[in-house]
């Protein structure tokens, strides 16, 4: 133990070893010891040697290291000395080595070297980086070293775990691309570093964070990975513990893997949206109403905050993305609370531009969110609509360069694609319009354009030409624009004022000789009058106006005025390509005539493409945000950039052409007019068409459903006929038996035919009485109408005379003796269908004497039936044998009838259904007549007991118990 005492700073006799002597009999004694105390407290010295001779331990102690994780799992403190043995030798942050070493450090006399000790020394951080990487190329040269780290991730041991997340972070700072692609195909290898956010140990889930921001960076498949491992929940979780926008540095460090997740990457940007994450966005931006002492913490958090929400509306993204987080954001209140912040005081610069910023790609190019920005109105006395609040910013030569530019790109972001809003910004400059007690956002932009600060004249000059961007109404409707110029003088056009300024004047030329000015005005110009013919012809009346655009080109000017002369051969080309020939000095052939003697079609071609050339055209071109370094470099826009790439190869064209080429090309164009004019006939008559064809098939679709229900109509029809035919086959084969049967004389044969010939005539007898009933019905419903007349009669002739009292009780005994008379028609009625029943079956032999008479006129009828009876099957079986001999020619009958029977079917069905109705008529009206003989009854019986005298026309009880003959007994008397 001696020599671990020498190495960890006790004094030894002899000469001392040098570092590398000492570091080489610790590995040595790492590699044979059979201890594991001697090789831990080994471990031990070479982690305190590693930073002092961090070339030596990690050239000679690497291997042996790694194959202590290898071997010796089971102890976490060797563990633990391992892996931080090998983050000292691998990590190249000397901040982090000299706050550990603070303590250690010996104080030093002030002679000047302490100074030149503190210096960083470039040599050695590079020497130093470079190491670093030397290191981490050894480490990962074996994928299974790294995949072996991230199996010690899942140690619990905070000695283990920590210096492991520490150790893989500094391979991700030393070598990204390498050890990404290793944890990329390690089997459940990001999954292993998601848990270290679910650590209830904040050091170690505040370095996981560090951690995923290095394996995140610009590798989209693990981006996607840690996102679908539920990342933004988590990351959202925390910052919500941490506090928000006040939270410390975790919160940043959250908000830079929710950006390193999010940028560029369209898959989590869905993702995000479709979580529902957006919404969750809206708390960090509820800043309260005292907005001072913002630290210099929450002032990095809300700057992320911000960025993170543009990252999600960035023009560059995919419109049908970007257009549907635009929606989210509104409808969720996050606009809503941004343009708080917008309009809130005591905000810090750098937030309020970048809110500003954030709020322009949050309603560019969304209709609903620009016009929700244009009804917000700034919290002042009287209140001002905040476009104008930030116009006023905007030409404010005494605010910051970079808030300037972040208004100038709101307004843009608020006119694009927003016809509206470029008709309500020139309204505000309209004679019709104008409030002269009220600042209008077209009165900021007129003063911003003459203005003497030049770079409010180009942003100015810029914003109006947004508002003129791909919207002829408005180009047209700002030639009306008359601009007051001094007292005693008429007022000039806002077109002229513009040319006037480039061309007129020696005071305006000194205001306008600025290269920033003459070009944002020209950029106006050019906009302004492109596509538009009436632009041009205005432009091209005033006579100065093209002789200074030839002089412009035709000089032979320094580089700063080369992009002047580009924009003059664009406007100049411009008023040729969109010439409509109605000045007759103007036309398109002499203008092209006046460029090829004054400046040539190769010098006039030639300038023209200085403008693509300039260096800032690039860069303006890249993005459509206004971002430039120093206001001097501020000469182009993003917008103007397209137009120029549309209109340079149209105008190089338009130049070189000749009248006749002009004349062909005019033919041409007429002819493709004509073209136009046959195919959008030819369009309309084919969408006629199509809508007929609709019609159609639509009219073949409900023909092919009344097809199918027939067709099952028919099928259900078709069964049923073959049903009628197996029973017509099953009656025929049954009177075969019959027939065959016949000669016997059997009992069952006769009781058969006796049974038929009863059903006809009972059949008969119902159909009789059916049309009895119906004209007794008649009858009788004529003599309720009497019998109510009567009654109604009676009772006001006796109304003084009887009390009211005494009608409702002999009302109710009438009633009562109506039931009891009920009662015994249905017992007499009963004792009819038993007679009935029992003569049917003919157990007639006696009847019981309490019938008395009229069961003996009953019998009587029934012999008398019988007897009829008995000759009619006699009858029917001389009819049956004549018909056996015969069968031959029924058979052949029967033959030509089934052809008949389809037909005869549907017939049959409907007599069924009319016999069924007949019935149910019949059963009604047989119900309908017993309650009217009642009425009937009761009603005479009640006039008999007022006094009235009432004429008897038939019998109801002895109706319902006698037979025929009783009936026309009853007829004879009434004849009588």
């Amino acid at each position: 133990m001696n020599f671990f005492r020498g190495v960890m700073g006790g004094q030894a006799a002899g000469p001392q070893p040098s570092g590398a002597e000492t570091i080489q009999k610790l590995c040595d004694r790492v590699a044979s010891s059979t201890l594991l105390e001697d090789r831990r407290d080994a471990v031990r010295a070479l982690k305190s040697l590693s930073k002092k001779y961090r070339m030596e331990v990690g050239t000679q102690a690497m291997d042996h290291l790694i194959n202590i994780l290898q071997t010796d799992r089971s102890d976490s403190e060797i563990l633990g000395y391992a892996l931080d043995t090998l983050y000292n030798i691998i990590c190249n942050d000397e901040e982090e080595e000299q706050d550990e070493s603070e303590d250690a450090v010996t104080p030093i006399s002030v002679s000047g070297k302490h100074k030149n000790a503190s210096m960083p020394d470039e040599n050695a951080q590079k020497q130093a980086d470079d190491l670093g990487v030397q290191f981490t190329d050894t480490f990962i040269q074996d994928p299974e070293h790294v995949t072996l780290l991230l199996t010690m991730l899942e140690e619990f041991d905070f000695h283990v775990r920590w210096p492991g997340v520490k150790l893989l972070t500094a391979l991700l700072k030393n070598q990204g691309v390498q050890v990404q692609g290793i944890i990329l195909v390690s089997p459940m290898g990001v999954s292993r570093l998601m848990d270290l956010l679910a650590d209830s140990r904040e050091v170690i889930r505040n370095d996981g964070l560090l951690l995923l921001q290095q394996l995140t960076k610009s590798n989209a498949a693990i981006q996607k990975i840690v996102a679908f491992e539920n990342a933004f929940e988590r990351l959202l979780d925390i910052i919500t513990e941490e506090g928000s926008s006040d939270g410390g540095i975790v919160v940043e460090d959250c908000l830079l893997l929710l950006l390193n997740l999010l940028k560029n990457n369209s898959s989590n940007q869905n993702f995000f949206k479709e979580g529902s994450y957006i919404q969750r966005m809206k708390p960090w931006f509820e800043v309260g109403d005292d907005n001072s002492g913002w630290s210099a913490q929450k002032v990095t958090n809300l700057h992320l905050m911000l960025q993170l929400v543009r990252v999600m509306v960035s023009p560059v993204n995919s419109p049908g993305a970007t257009a549907s987080c635009q929606k989210s954001m509104y409808q969720c209140g996050l606009l809503q609370q941004l343009c708080t912040i917008l309009m809130a005081t005591g905000v810090p610069a750098d937030i309020l531009t970048e809110t500003i910023n954030t709020v322009s790609e949050v309603i560019r190019g969304s209709q609903v969110n620009q016009d929700y920005f244009a009804s917000v109105n700034a919290p002042s006395n009287p209140p001002r609509p905040a476009i104008v609040v930030l116009l006023m910013s905007m030409v404010n030569e005494r605010q910051p360069f970079v808030l300037r530019c972040a208004v100038l790109y709101c307004f843009q972001c608020f006119l694009y694609k927003n016809q509206k809003g470029q008709g309500e910004i020139v309204a505000t400059l309209l004679p019709s319009t104008i409030d002269a007690n009220s600042i209008s956002a077209g009165q900021l932009l007129c003063g911003g354009l003459f203005s003497a600060d030049s770079l409010s004249n180009w942003c100015a000059a810029v914003a109006l030409a947004h508002a003129l961007q791909d919207n002829l109404t408005q180009k047209e409707q700002l030639l009306r624009v008359q601009l007051a110029t001094s007292l005693g003088k008429p007022p000039v056009s806002l077109l002229q004022q513009c040319t006037n300024i480039l061309s007129q004047g020696d005071k305006i030329v000194r205001r306008g000789s600025k290269v920033q000015t003459r070009v944002g005005l020209l950029m106006l110009l050019c906009t302004w009058i492109s596509n538009c013919p009436i632009a041009v012809t205005h432009f091209l009346h005033n006579q100065e106006n093209v002789p200074f655009l030839t002089a412009q080109i035709s000089e032979n000017l320094g580089e700063d005025e080369r992009l002047v002369q580009g924009l003059c051969a664009l406007l100049l080309g411009i008023c040729i390509y969109y010439n409509d020939n109605s000045l007759e000095n103007y036309t398109k052939e002499k203008l092209k005539q006046l460029i090829e003697k004054r400046i040539g079609k190769e010098n006039f071609v030639e300038k023209l493409g200085f403008i693509t050339k300039h260096e800032l055209y690039s860069r303006a071109a890249q993005k459509p945000q206004p971002v430039f370094p120093s206001p001097e470099q501020m000469l182009f826009d993003h917008e103007f950039t397209k137009l120029v790439k549309e209109l340079e190869g149209m105008i190089t064209k338009a130049v070189h052409k000749s009248s006749e080429e002009e004349k062909k090309e005019e033919e041409v164009k007429k002819t493709l007019e004509q073209h136009d004019n046959i195919v959008t006939q030819y369009k309309e008559l084919i969408r006629e068409q199509d809508a007929q064809i609709q019609e159609l098939k639509e009219q073949v679709s409900s023909m092919a459903s009344q097809n199918e229900q027939m067709q099952t109509t028919l099928t259900q029809q078709v069964s049923q006929i073959q049903q009628h035919k197996d029973q017509y086959n099953i009656l025929k084969l049954k009177l075969g038996k019959e027939n065959q049967s016949q000669g016997d004389g059997s009992q069952m044969n006769g009781l058969q035919t006796e049974e038929l010939t009863q059903l006809r005539e009972e059949m008969e007898e119902l159909r009789k009485q059916h049309t009895l009933l119906q004209s007794q019905l008649g009858d009788k419903d004529a003599l309720i109408n009497t019998l109510r007349s009567e009654m109604s009669q009676t009772a006001d002739g006796s109304a003084g005379g009887s009390d009211n009292t005494e009608l409702l009780k002999e009302l109710e005994a009438l009633r009562s003796q109506v039931q009891s008379q009920s009662a015994e028609i249905n017992q007499m009625k009963t004792e009819r269908q038993e007679l009935l029943r029992r003569a049917e079956a003919g157990s007639s032999d006696a009847v019981p004497s309490s019938d008395g008479s009229l069961d003996a006129a009953k019998m009587a009828e029934l012999e008398s039936r019988l007897a009829a009876l008995t000759t009619e099957t006699e009858r029917l079986r001389e009819e049956a044998k004549n018909s056996s001999q015969s069968q031959p020619e029924l058979e052949q009958q029967l033959a030509s009838v089934n052809s008949t029977v389809a037909i005869l079917q549907t017939e049959k069905a409907k007599l069924q259904t009319e016999v069924q109705e007949s019935k149910k008529e019949q059963d009604d009206l047989l119900m309908l007549l017993a309650d009217q003989d009642q009425k009937i009854y009761s009603l005479k019986q009640r006039l008999k007991d007022l006094g009235e005298t009432v004429d008897d026309e038939d019998d109801l009880d002895a109706r319902d118990q006698t037979d025929d003959d009783e009936e026309e007994e009853e007829e004879d008397d009434d004849e009588d």
